[in-house]
């Protein structure tokens, strides 16, 4: 019985940790991801439309709206804020023209892997430093979020 339930509270602590280290990290996520829209102008909700985009082929408006839990409307003007700034483009489908298509072009697939490669980097560091049984240093980071959050 004692082994079972320190077995439920080391698991407790590991699960407590990462639940610190997701937040944290999402807060350190949107704060990267904010400078980064700023510079090239689009909102969240712009990018995580490029985000999905990134993963298929192409979505239809009924798609995209669907996705975003916006209405056609306003799925309608994401895309035309994207599509000026040259990370979307529209088709129309071959069998029906009034289907408009959208794809995300080399320049919106760039910016989506720019900032998950900076993720991934974050995370590698992080879980690196456990690998190797440097507990300190992510327990440093853990704090410097902790600090960093508070302050915010």
């Amino acid at each position: 019985m004692q082994v079972a339930d320190e077995t439920n509270r080391v698991v407790g602590e590991d699960a407590d940790q990462l639940a610190d280290f997701i937040m944290f990290a999402q807060r350190s996520f949107l704060l990267d991801l904010s400078k980064e829209l700023n510079e090239g102008k689009i909102s969240y909700a712009q990018f995580f439309l490029l985000g999905y985009l990134a993963n298929e082929d192409y979505l239809t408006m009924t798609d995209i709206s669907k996705k975003m839990g916006h209405s056609t409307a306003a799925a309608t003007g994401l895309v035309d804020r994207l599509e000026k700034l040259g990370y979307v483009q529209r088709l129309h489908a071959a069998d029906d023209r009034r289907k408009v298509m959208v794809q995300i072009t080399r320049k919106g697939i760039e910016l989506v892997s720019a900032l998950r490669n900076t993720i991934a980097s974050n995370i590698s560091t992080v879980m690196d430093a456990q690998a190797q049984g440097k507990e300190d240093e992510v327990q440093s980071v853990y704090a410097q979020l902790r600090e960093f959050v508070g302050n915010s």
